[in-house]
């Protein structure tokens, strides 16, 4: 995801950022073409590769570009000094080493100083530690760029994801109907390159078409694990008993323990329609046309509202999930779900308790969550 550029005291150095590996590499490619003089031909653009193996190529490579740095064009003309895909300025065993930093302290000083007239400094770097000093000497001297990926661990990515995939469906034409967003963010995760790579699929497969729908997704884009689990969720929530009944059986083939698929994606996915609609109706909240409309309307409410909510690690609320639950929770009365829940206990006793054959217990409580016909909420056994 794009930082916006840090503007530089001088135009003549240039640094290109960042975790996303694909967004760094493209962009920096394209800035060594624009910089690189025409004129000079192939002694316009000095390059130097800066993925080093040992701690004696890049401490090498740097004071190579130190040299190149300090070395005049010839014939009076101009050119770019790229060190290229540098992997020594990390929290890592490279970027750690006493040699390394002594040559970037070299490198800073250089850059601190100001290049001659004519020379321009392009620095392209997936991983760096931005405690560094010679990181904050960049941000101080350089037109910087970050490009970091999406963090999938961190609250709110999905919306990050969302905008992003949205801007690059943009530059294609492309338009997301209501659920195909959500299901290809999901099944993506934020990887920029992942997006570009099926957004370009998406394109060459519909032609002049241009909207792009759930079913498109399903086909185009490929079902990870996680994808499949995160399908098999869609599936219950939307009542569609074929397609759940699919999923199950696909994550059984692919070694998927039955009380994981359970635990993971049947349960949890019961769970929060059961919340999502109780808070929907306790609260009067509009079922969303989009995840991140319940979203807001949850942070509306005040916490005594929200603090039964189960949390992620870092103590935030999987809003997400609700959002999408409340998207499907009018499919269901509170009372079936409640019967829901009842159900999928029952299904987790027979998986750790007895010998029936684990398909056939999935299998029955999917029909039973899903069946046309109505669970009925547990009733209390009297002596």
């Amino acid at each position: 995801m794009p930082k916006a550029k840090t503007k530089a005291a001088t135009a003549n150095i240039h640094a290109i950022l960042g975790s996303d590996e694909a967004d760094v590499k493209r962009v920096a490619a394209q800035l060594a073409q624009e910089l690189a003089p025409v004129a000079a031909g192939d002694f316009g653009l000095d390059i130097i590769d800066g993925t080093a193996e040992n701690l004696e190529q890049a401490a090498t490579r740097i004071r190579s570009t130190v040299e190149a740095l300090q070395t005049l064009p010839f014939f009076g003309g101009a050119k770019v000094v790229w060190l290229k895909n540098a992997n020594f300025l990390g929290d890592n065993q490279l970027g750690r080493a006493a040699s390394v930093q002594t040559a970037l302290a070299q490198l800073a000083d250089v850059i601190e100083e100001g290049l001659a007239p004519g020379i321009t400094l392009l620095l392209s770097a997936i991983d760096v530690d931005k405690r560094r000093s010679f990181y904050k000497t960049l941000s101080k001297c350089a037109e910087l760029q970050v490009f970091d990926k999406l963090d999938s661990s961190r609250i709110g990515w999905e919306e990050e994801a969302s905008e992003l995939v949205q801007r690059l469906a943009r530059k294609r034409k492309l338009q997301f109907e209501n659920g195909a967003l959500e299901l290809f963010v999901l099944l993506t995760g934020g990887d920029t390159r992942q997006i570009e790579n099926e957004l370009e699929k998406i394109d060459i497969c519909l032609g002049e078409k241009r909207r792009v729908d759930a079913e498109l997704v399903r086909e185009l884009v490929p079902l990870s694990r996680a994808g499949v689990i995160f399908e098999l969720g869609n599936a219950l929530a939307e009542r569609d008993l074929e397609r759940a009944l699919r999923l199950v059986r696909r994550l059984l083939d692919q070694g998927e323990s039955a009380i994981g698929i359970l635990l993971v994606a049947i349960l949890p996915t019961v769970r929060s329609l059961l919340l999502a609609r109780d808070l929907m109706e306790r609260h009067r909240l509009p079922r969303p046309h989009v995840p991140f409309q319940f979203i807001s309307a949850l942070n509306r409410l005040p916490p005594n509202a929200t603090e039964h909510l189960p949390r992620k690690k870092d103590g935030s609320i999987n809003a997400y999930a609700l959002g999408i639950a409340a998207q499907n929770a009018h499919r269901f009365e509170t009372a079936q779900l409640i019967a829901g829940m009842q159900a999928c206990l029952e299904a987790n006793l027979k998986l750790v308790t007895t010998q029936l054959e684990h398909e056939l217990v999935l299998t029955e409580l999917v029909v039973r969550l899903l069946a046309d016909s109505k669970l009925q909420p547990p009733t209390s056994k009297r002596g």
